[in-house]
């Protein structure tokens, strides 16, 4: 299976520079991945596709300000770093370790530090090739609090927003986050919003929620022909006891389990063996492409994704690759929005 079958071109316009307002009035692209039949509507309108006993599940991993940026100590150029994970010797609950892996740029070596702010300076311990660790000379609370004040919300490349940083901190985030850890946000969730999610509880829609830290395994580009050889990065997750226990009574009992995003379906797929959802943590790596047999996931709400990505070989695997590159050619004449800020699609 070759990485250029997975192409398409996009117009550069159709890329959404900030999200829709209010957020569920974005337009929702409906595909029955049985019958094959395309539906345009918005999506306030997904409760029409919902019913009662549905189980929807979300990821509500929160965004760290994660983009640093800094000055080399010795030569003063100009240093920037995206925060990746925290290096800690036990799993669990987020901690705010002093040591972190990174990617940078330009070129970290060996031993190099960076002044980031008044007193706070990182120093590259280890070098991993593209990805290298640094250790900060803050821990704990006070490290939290230095990179709250002069981090970045680390908002992918290819948007040039001019809202201020306030700003972004909340619309690159959506209305449910709760567990800091996410260095990319989990983008198919922007489209809900409170009023939309109390509506469809009210309908007898069921939210369950999981985590998983977005990390490089999400965002990373494929860089191998053949997909087969790709290896993801691995991005910690976690299903606690309850919700697994809940859900594997919903699929036991024939309700829909639709996840919201690429990150929720990657986790509960991970975590499925003999056909049961295990609760648990650890670092999710399951790579999805075409071919793939779903084990628990039934219906999946989703972005519009990058060209030749691994979320786009994921929803062509949910569905097929050529109903999904024919809906993205039906999304572009309709003059969609793409990517993180975009609009959504509703597999199902």
């Amino acid at each position: 299976m070759l990485l250029s079958e997975f192409d398409y071109n996009l117009p550069k316009e159709l890329i959404a520079q900030k999200p829709a307002e209010p957020r569920d009035s974005s337009k929702l692209l409906v595909i029955n991945k049985d019958s094959g039949q395309f539906l345009h509507k918005r999506f306030k309108d997904i409760g029409n596709f919902f019913k009662k006993g549905d189980v929807i599940v979300l990821n509500c991993s929160k965004v760290l300000p994660a983009r640093l940026i800094g000055n080399k100590v010795g030569t003063n150029g100009v240093a920037e770093i995206l925060l990746l994970n925290p290096i800690v010797k036990k799993s669990g609950d987020f901690v705010w370790s002093s040591q972190w892996k990174i990617i940078g740029k330009p070129r970290l070596a060996l031993g190099q530090k960076i002044d980031f702010a008044k007193k706070f300076q990182g120093e590259i311990i280890k070098n991993l090739g593209y990805e290298k660790i640094i250790e900060f000379n803050q821990q704990g609370e006070a490290l939290r609090k230095v990179i709250f004040a002069c981090g970045y919300t680390p908002v992918p490349p290819y948007i040039h927003s001019e809202l201020s940083e306030k700003t972004l901190r909340q619309k690159y985030q959506t209305v449910y986050a709760e567990k800091f850890g996410s260095v990319a946000a989990p983008t198919a969730g922007f489209h809900f919003t409170k009023r939309l999610i109390s509506s469809l509880k009210k309908k007898g829609v069921i939210f369950k929620e999981i985590t998983l830290h977005v990390g490089l395994g999400t965002f990373q580009p494929i860089n191998t022909e053949n997909v087969q050889d790709h290896q993801m990065a691995g991005e910690w997750a976690m299903v606690d006891p309850k919700t697994a226990d809940f859900l594997n009574q919903a699929k036991a009992k024939g309700q829909r389990i639709i996840t919201v995003g690429t990150t929720a379906t990657r986790t509960l797929e991970s975590f499925t063996g003999n056909g049961k959802l295990k609760a648990g943590e650890k670092v999710v790596d399951i790579f999805i492409y075409p071919s793939y047999q779903f084990k628990f996931v039934d219906g999946l709400i989703t972005n519009f994704h990058l060209p030749k990505s691994t979320p786009l070989l994921l929803v062509s695997a949910f569905s097929n690759k050529e109903l999904i590159l024919k809906a993205y050619q039906e999304a572009i004449k309709k003059h969609y929005r793409f990517y993180s800020f975009g609009d959504a699609m509703l597999i199902i």
